[in-house]
């Protein structure tokens, strides 16, 4: 008996064996047949989850393992966006941005809808990034088209709520890695990176230190809404700081030390910032001429090199999420004109304006500007600032149809720029050098 079992044991074991081999042989085989030369097939089937927007997309890439050429992607891109808006009016604005015109109705009421669809990978020559009406201030205020020809943009849209009597923008802009104002009820932000984007609610994490003592800053170059707020003014705010809030005082700093202490105004120094806050807390650091700031963002979102708010938030994590009350965002409520930004789950960048308050374009509520973010694809995405000031620049002109013809001064944009060539610069240099040494 045991021979038996012993025979039928090896049998099985063999059994086994072969079928292991043969099945490893045969996914060798396919594994062959799929990576070497069917990049297209591999970019189908990306594009087929793409159509569902699934979002699991970079994984699919990753795992299929496959290099796709420029040519093929653009090509792919192309057909991509065709399919994607099969009843649009799409433009060519340079390989990898596309400008689309469509129009959609809601309750059998039209609505006019721009968007810009780009794909960084291809368009390599492009960066977004906010952009201030002035570089140097924030109490100002800009047409688009001027602000987009001051940085050698190929499209634009506005940008974050401003205050708009001086321009100062309201929530959390940072650019280039240097944060203009702070914050404003946590509202939602976008965070561009290098290899992409994140949404959050945005707070400051800011500190004045002494060698003893340390004060907790509420806000950059923002208003003040408490008295009990510690706020910093530097000089992108303007020349004077406010006056300090009741019982409270000023503090001039300027490389890194303490020069002034007034409830008055003071002057801002290019070289420093001034601090405005509760005196009991301010005095503390006057035991020590030394102070520094430093300026962190919850969540610390890592190599993060431009920040812009919005609110609220249209899309989180692939889903419809609007939370108006939270941000207290509740006047922007009903059918406006509208502005938006998302991303893909391939980092596709997606602006967004909805024309509106007219027969001919309606506007949308936030519930629809949140679907219809989503219908595109968009894994996160943010409402800008609307109303009045939703507008859209694309190859050199207003594209949508604002209250104002061209779109009232803003005071801030976020723009898709053509990143200067280094290796132009430096001809560009070396030529002015050349002259410089013949005159």
């Amino acid at each position: 008996m045991d021979t038996i079992l012993s025979r039928s044991n090896s049998a099985i074991t063999g059994v086994l064996e072969k079928t292991f081999c043969f099945s490893v042989i045969f996914g060798v085989i396919c594994l062959q047949a799929m990576v070497t030369p069917q990049a297209i097939m591999a970019d189908d089937i990306i594009l087929a989850h793409r159509a569902t927007h699934s979002v699991d997309i970079k994984d699919i890439k990753e795992k299929i393992l496959v290099e796709i050429s420029p040519e093929v992607r653009k090509q792919k891109f192309d057909e991509y966006i065709k399919e994607k808006y099969p009843k649009a009016v799409i433009k060519d604005v340079q390989d990898g941005v596309k400008h689309i015109k469509l129009t959609k109705y809601f309750n059998g009421r039209p609505v006019r809808i721009n968007i810009l669809e780009t794909d960084l990978k291809i368009a390599k020559n492009l960066e977004v990034m906010p952009v201030l009406s002035t570089s140097d201030k924030l109490q100002s205020r800009r047409t688009i088209s001027t602000i987009a020809n001051s940085k050698n943009a190929i499209a634009a849209i506005n940008g974050t709520y401003f205050k708009f009597q001086s321009g100062v923008p309201l929530g959390t802009l940072m650019i280039d890695g240097k944060v203009y104002t702070g914050p404003v009820y946590d509202r939602v932000a976008l965070g561009i990176f290098d290899d992409g984007f994140d949404v959050a609610r945005v707070q400051l994490n800011a500190t004045i230190s002494g060698s003893c003592e340390k004060v907790k800053v509420d806000n950059i170059n923002q208003p003040r809404m408490l008295s009990t707020h510690v706020l910093v003014y530097t000089p992108e705010w303007g020349r004077t700081s406010p006056y300090a809030p009741k019982y409270g005082m000023s503090l001039r700093v300027a490389d890194g030390k303490i020069t002034k202490a007034s409830a008055n105004p003071l002057d801002i120094p290019q070289n420093g910032y001034v601090i405005s806050g509760p005196k009991k807390l301010l005095q503390l650091l006057l035991k020590d001429k030394d102070v520094k700031l430093t300026i962190k963002t919850i969540p610390e979102w890592k190599n993060v090199k431009h920040i812009i708010s919005g609110g609220p938030y249209l899309v989180k994590n692939g889903e419809v999420f609007v939370d108006m009350t939270a941000q207290k965002l509740a006047s922007i409520g009903g059918r406006n004109p509208r502005t938006a930004v998302g991303y893909t789950s391939d980092n596709n960048l997606i602006f967004v304006t909805a024309d509106g308050r007219e027969g001919s374009s309606i506007g949308m509520t936030l519930m629809e500007l949140a679907r219809f973010m989503q219908s595109l694809g968009c894994i996160g995405a943010i409402n800008l600032d609307g109303g009045g000031s939703t507008v859209m620049y694309v190859d050199g002109k207003v594209v949508n149809k604002p209250q104002v013809k061209g779109g009232i001064p803003l005071s801030n944009a976020l723009v898709l720029s053509v990143v200067e060539d280094d290796s132009d610069t430096d001809v560009a240099k070396s030529a002015d050098d050349s002259t410089n040494d013949n005159s």
